[in-house]
């Protein structure tokens, strides 16, 4: 049995080898493809279709100073882009902030920093899709109002929704990048034709009164909203890992878009000032104005030919650019669900893989029905606001995470490094990071005491998934701040034979087999495989498992010899699992009336990923032969209980051979009154 178990384990280190081998094969060609250009599309979408949204909510609160507002976003994005960069080519980990925090603080502020920002995504979606039903309104009416708009909004989430499951191919990348490259040349051209027709400087100094119009709560509001350029930061590190850039490319990325932050988004916002007479007036933008700003510049040409041309133009650019920016912040938001699910802070049912495109289709789908149910109240502002809520917390902690990074990883290679560092100790502070954290952190708490939308639905957001994450972890008896993994085949719901496992449960009966079964599942969980660290960690469950007879009552006093004999086995297999580098062993005490239910419904209710346990000996019949014997059914070949939990369990069930005697325990022979170990 040994040289069977020996061959097994071989055979198991084998194939894990080969799909380890054709998981790299595929990462090489991922990374020979996908490049510099996607990290273009990705980033500049976002920054391209922020202006049309948001143009309205930030001049709607900040009249006169929106130039001024948007100026000062554009160094907060500066600071944000330095972070970011210097991030993400650090841990070139997909998940953006999450990242960060996991490696500069624990798995609960990344969790934070994750969820934080999954609210921004969903939003938007929502946002992107509702407002590029108000642009194409302008070619049919009908869809800026009413049941149409929103079916029409539905219809371009479900759109969006779909692409992204159906996977990001590198034809999609070079549509995105045309798409940008068209629209940013139009914005361009909106800002010199607007600046030559409208720029005044006497209305842009007349309109602002600081104090009265806008007051400072709408002012320093409209500063958090103004955050909206920050998305396709978090897109991008999303790609962390599988984009080739050099550091001078990351150094021409941080002042490429820089720049095109203050040049469009200042320069439109000047000509919006001008331009538009509700603003110039001072009052609050009427609905059509607000969800369409850009569209009230085109209006406000005088001659006909040049305003109606410039509204169908910017109409359909701003259609197809909203949409192309759903698809970005889509796909940014199903690379975020797969490294919570991957990381076990949401329950992997929900990074589930679809089996043929190998993208999170659940995450995808729930968050298209929150992107629906946030899109019905059709409140721009409202969603702009939480928005910023979740914007800002998570640029606060990607701030803190890379200053605490340069202390906590001093010596690892950055390809790219914050500028403007001062050592301190044994690392270095980057005063821009510092800087960008405390700005950060006012506009957050400025957005929660001045918006109330952003304030209760934020909070409530936020408090949800911390108890959910914290409520996850310890039912499955895990660590709240370790980072705890799962093989990314777990997420499909199938396994190649013999691939490591991130988390196994091992029943013990207290058999001369359990020190086999732990050994068994160290190896499948341990560092002989590479899909594992110590810092990683995999986990293996040991249950002992007492089975109620229904004479006595489920909470029955046990007698103190069966306490003893749990204690002790539960401490042998830990100390026999834990010999594996990287494999932490949970024990824990179940009482049930059938063992194989037990087993079956524990590993599910812990998300585990396979069972490892002996096979107990087939029932005697008269005569003293056994079920299953030589000749005997395949199914009767083991006992009741492994007949049952190969049958009803959810994850594939390893079995070692029974003993050659009679050594197997009943799991109720304590209670039952035979307090003789081994004996059935």
């Amino acid at each position: 049995m040994p040289d069977a178990q020996e061959r097994a384990t071989e055979a198991a280190r084998e194939a894990a080898d080969a799909a380890a081998g054709v998981a790299d094969a595929a990462i090489d060609r991922v990374r020979g493809t996908v490049g510099s250009p996607v990290l273009f599309a990705v980033v500049w979408t976002a920054l391209a279709s922020g202006v049309y949204f948001s143009l309205g909510v930030v001049a709607d609160h900040a009249l006169g100073l929106t130039p001024v507002i948007f100026l000062i976003a554009g160094g907060f994005f500066a600071l944000a882009t330095m972070t970011y960069v210097e991030g993400a080519s650090l841990h070139q980990d997909k998940g953006g902030s999450t990242v960060f925090a996991r490696y500069a603080f624990n798995e609960l502020w990344s969790f934070v920093a994750g969820w934080a920002v999954l609210l921004d995504y969903i939003i938007l979606v929502a946002v992107c899709a509702f407002s590029a039903t108000n642009y194409a309104a302008a070619f049919w009416a009908p869809l800026g109002r009413g049941g149409v708009e929103l079916a029409a909004a539905i219809a371009i989430i479900g759109y969006v929704a779909t692409g992204t499951i159906r996977g990001f191919q590198s034809t999609r990348a070079r549509r995105l990048i045309i798409i940008v490259l068209a629209d940013l040349g139009l914005q361009l051209a909106l800002v010199v034709v607007g600046l030559a027709v409208f720029f005044d400087p006497d209305v842009l100094t007349s309109n602002i009164e600081l104090g009265t119009t806008p007051t400072w709560s709408d002012a320093i509001f409209a500063v958090g909203v103004a955050t909206v350029v920050l998305t396709g930061l978090e897109s991008a590190s999303g790609l962390a890992g599988e984009v080739g850039v050099r550091t001078a490319g990351l150094k021409r990325f941080v002042a490429s878009s820089t720049a095109f932050v203050v040049v469009i988004y200042t320069g439109i916002a000047t000509v919006a000032v001008t331009a538009i007479p509700a603003t110039r007036l001072k009052e609050p933008l009427d609905d059509e104005v607000l969800n369409a700003p850009v569209l009230g510049i085109a209006d406000a040409f005088e001659q006909d030919w040049l305003s109606s041309g410039a509204k169908y133009v910017l109409a359909a650019a701003a259609t197809v650019t909203l949409i192309a920016a759903a698809n970005s912040a889509m796909l940014g938001l199903s690379r975020l669900g797969y490294s919570l699910a991957l990381n076990r802070q949401i329950p992997s049912a929900l990074g589930r893989l679809h089996p043929t495109r190998s993208t999170p289709y659940v995450v995808v789908v729930l968050a298209s029905v929150l992107a629906v149910v946030l899109v019905i109240p059709a409140d721009l502002d409202l969603l702009v606001g939480i928005y910023a809520f979740g914007s800002l917390l998570g640029l606060t902690i990607a701030h803190a995470s890379i200053i605490r990074l340069r202390f906590k990883e001093p010596d690892r290679r950055r390809p790219y490094r914050v500028p403007l560092s001062v050592r301190f100790g044994r690392g270095s502070l980057p005063l821009p990071a510092i800087l960008g954290a405390v700005l950060a952190l006012l506009a957050w708490v400025s957005v929660v005491v001045f918006h109330s939308g952003a304030r209760y639905v934020g909070l409530g957001w936020m408090a949800f998934g911390v108890v959910l994450y914290v409520a996850y972890r310890l039912t499955q008896e895990k660590s709240v701040f370790a980072r705890i993994t799962v093989p990314e085949l777990a997420l499909r719901g199938s396994r190649l034979p013999g691939v490591a496992y991130g988390s196994i449960l091992v029943p013990l009966m207290g058999s001369a087999l359990d020190d086999d079964i732990i050994q068994t599942a160290g190896r499948l969980a341990g560092d002989e495989h590479e899909d594992f660290d110590s810092e990683e960690g995999a986990v293996v469950e040991a249950l002992w498992i007492i089975e109620v007879p229904m004479s006595l009552p489920i909470d029955a006093r046990l007698p103190d010899g069966t306490i003893e004999r749990a204690r002790a086995a539960l401490r042998r297999a830990k100390a026999v699992g834990e010999e594996y580098q990287g494999v932490e062993v949970v024990t824990a005490t179940v009482r049930t009336r059938s063992a194989g239910h037990a087993i079956v419904e524990e590993a599910r209710r812990r998300g585990v990923e396979a069972i490892v346990m002996a096979a107990e000996e087939p029932s005697r019949i008269k005569g003293g032969a056994r079920l299953g014997g030589r000749g005997g059914p395949r199914d009767n070949f083991v006992g009741e209980i492994t007949k049952y939990v190969v049958t009803k369990a959810h994850c594939p069930v390893i079995l070692t051979a029974p003993p050659a005697d009679d050594s197997w325990p009943s799991p109720a022979s304590d209670l039952a009154g035979d307090a003789t170990p081994g004996k059935g």
